[in-house]
């Protein structure tokens, strides 16, 4: 009911009050296709996964931009969590500000962050671009590929809720005006 409450809200492009700014509520991946459907011109809808990881796992063109809120350190490996560390993007807050302007929004707009599963990325960089007077930051719950299954015979697999399996649009390959890129002009 919460999540449907904040997601009216962002649809009638309400700001959100002061009490979720300390506990952001996340808008599921339907109501966060149906406000860019219907509100596309005042919402930023931003995916912050770093593009390494969208070429391998997939892309909506429904996202205005890619701003990496992590980024992969592909010169230090993580041996505990067995991958490339990861570090927070400088810039992020900057390149949010950056993309808003060239929509022609100010920092009052409502942006939506995205990540694979909502958790490591999605909340943080919402949580983020509030503490650097975005007030109406929020992130989509369950990301683009959703969580993983915890029993049976797919335990580990992506294949429940998120963006993907909620059959919402979706490519395999990104968008080459969408993805970050170093010579890109939010840099």
């Amino acid at each position: 009911m919460k999540t449907y409450l904040v997601a009216l809200l962002l649809s009638i492009n309400l700001p959100l009050n002061a009490a979720h700014a300390a506990a952001i509520e996340g808008i599921t991946p339907k109501a966060t296709y149906d406000l860019v459907q219907m509100q596309r011109a005042d919402v930023l809808f931003i995916d912050v996964r770093d593009p390494i990881e969208i070429m391998f796992i997939g892309f909506t063109d429904e996202v205005d931009v890619n701003i990496p809120y992590l980024l992969v350190d592909r010169n230090h490996w993580d041996s505990e969590r067995k991958r490339f560390r990861l570090y927070q993007n400088p810039k992020f807050a900057a390149q949010v500000e950056q993309a808003l302007f060239e929509k022609g929004l100010n920092k009052n707009a409502t942006i939506i962050t995205m990540c694979r599963s909502g958790n490591e990325r999605g909340l943080p960089s919402a949580q983020l671009l509030r503490q650097h007077g975005f007030p109406n930051a929020t992130y989509m719950i369950n990301g683009f590929q959703g969580s993983r299954l915890k029993n049976g015979d797919k335990a580990g697999f992506r294949i429940q809720n998120g963006w993907q399996n909620a059959e919402l649009p979706w490519n395999p390959k990104p968008n080459p005006n969408k993805i970050f890129r170093i010579d890109s002009t939010l840099n």
